[in-house]
């Protein structure tokens, strides 16, 4: 009988490999029991379907290896042929920002990304980023805070209010709080906290007591509520042109954002351990399993809980005011936005950066001694409409902290006629790029119809007296 060779094997439709050699063990016992022809003839029959064939009486450990190795080639990362397009609007960017954002381009399911003026280092992401993808979402490139939004009232309160002052800082100091675990004495309610998607898995429903805890409070590090003067030089927003006292404020989804974020993030990066040291921070969930269609719905209720805080925080504070609100602006920054491109669905992330559709409106703030702007969107295709979120950090909290001190800040805040009633020192001024230099930056992506100047501002309490 002729005997049995590597060819005959491959043959067989048994590739080299691992595979090859586990065959080539088994084949002996095979020929024994069947003979040469039908032992061949039983081991095509494995290699052509081995899920059918686990418990074969000779191949069984054929058809084991072809599966497992199977799974292994689906996941090996194979990375598009060439990255896909970027247009950079930030001239300055760090060189960390822009290879989190070129290496985002690698991805299979990457279409086009866009870096916006404010950018610098984050994770998977860099702040800054927009990426659009096909058939998957990036919870890293949405971030930790999801729907990190802005939102801005103009009051019928007269600007002379923002030079006294004791009113609306009361107003900050007691109608607002801020930090890790921050709940208001007595909860709060909205029409978000009641919404089907919280009992949608049992993560969100464990977290949706934690929310209503904390709805209507603010986080920690930049975000802020604060008072300041609106300048109006063109009628708009449904004012007359003019100057205005208006209340902004800065925050996401507090802590049910934060944890839903970490979950998701931990079993993209699970699903996908292929992927090099580089890429692993931007590891996907894929649309079409429940994982991905489930992150999408919870991240919008995040969206609406996000919107929620603001709502409150506000009522709060125009409440206790006896204000009118006149107008307002609000928009989130950390969000992935689904829509049709070119006659397929898409997503659209931006992490930290606004969104900028024709005619769109957004609040871009500066830092707590720079000026902030309500502006409007232009459509730009190239930047996936999108724009700045913000001035953006030039330094990390750390080396802020290292470098600077309140005693160094004060002259500044008194030359801009600002009252910081409570902050860290990493949230001062020095830690931002120039605002104005950004918004140059940014000039075919946003018209500014508004300039938003801060007077009073509260932040997180960091334990350091930011006023002498």
């Amino acid at each position: 009988m002729k005997k049995i060779r590597g060819g005959d094997v491959r043959a067989a439709g048994v590739p080299d490999g691992p595979a090859m050699g586990v065959a080539l063990s088994c084949i002996p016992r095979a020929v024994k029991a069947l003979g040469r022809d039908a032992a061949l003839e039983r081991l095509a029959d494995v290699a052509a379907a081995p899920d059918a064939h686990g418990d074969d009486e000779y191949f069984a450990p054929v058809a084991q290896r072809l599966v497992a190795d199977a799974r292994e080639a689906a996941r090996r990362f194979v990375e598009r042929e060439a990255p896909a397009p970027l247009a950079n609007y930030c001239e300055d960017a760090e060189a960390g920002a822009l290879d989190q954002m070129r290496n985002s381009l690698r991805l299979p399911s990457a279409l086009r990304g866009a870096l916006m003026p404010d950018a610098h280092r984050g994770y998977g992401l860099p702040i800054g980023g927009v990426l659009e993808t096909e058939g998957t979402v990036i919870p890293y490139a949405v971030g930790v805070d999801i729907a990190c939004r802005m939102k801005l009232s103009v009051l019928d309160v007269e600007p002379e209010a923002l030079d006294s002052g004791a009113a609306l800082e009361q107003a900050l100091l007691t109608q607002t709080q801020f930090g890790t675990g921050a709940k208001l004495r007595k909860r709060a309610d909205h029409d978000a906290m009641h919404d089907e998607r919280w009992r949608l898995t049992p993560l969100a429903t464990r977290l949706r007591d934690k929310a209503a805890d904390q709805l209507g409070t603010s986080g920690s590090g930049n975000h802020f509520v604060e008072f300041g003067l609106l300048t109006l030089p063109e009628a708009d927003l449904g004012l007359p042109a003019g100057r205005y006292v208006a209340l902004l404020s800065h925050s996401g989804s507090r802590g049910a954002g934060a944890q839903i974020a970490s979950h998701y993030s931990k079993l993209a990066r699970e699903l996908h351990p292929e992927l090099p040291k580089e890429l692993s921070y931007l590891s996907w969930l894929d649309l079409d399993h429940d994982s991905g269609r489930e992150y999408l719905q919870l991240m919008r209720l995040m969206g609406e809980y996000a919107s929620a805080c603001h709502a409150v925080i506000h009522e709060r504070v125009t409440g206790h005011l006896k204000a009118e609100v006149l107008a307002g602006v609000e928009n989130h920054h950390n969000f992935a936005w689904t829509a049709e491109r070119d006659g397929r669905e898409v997503v659209v992330h931006r992490k930290g950066a606004t969104p900028a559709a024709a005619g769109e409106l957004g609040v871009i703030p500066g830092s707590m001694a720079a000026p902030g702007f309500v502006v409007r969107g232009k459509g730009a295709p190239d930047s996936i409409e999108s724009a700045s979120h913000g001035a953006g950090r030039r330094m990390s909290r750390t080396a802020a902290t290292q470098q600077f001190n309140w005693q160094m800040v004060r002259p500044l805040l008194r030359e801009r006629g600002v009252k910081v009633l409570s902050a860290g020192i990493d949230e001062n001024p020095f830690a931002y790029k120039d605002i104005e230099a950004v918004m140059a930056a940014q000039t075919d992506l946003v018209d500014v119809i508004a300039r938003f100047d801060p007077r009073i501002v509260r932040m997180a309490d960091a334990g350091e007296r930011p006023e002498d």
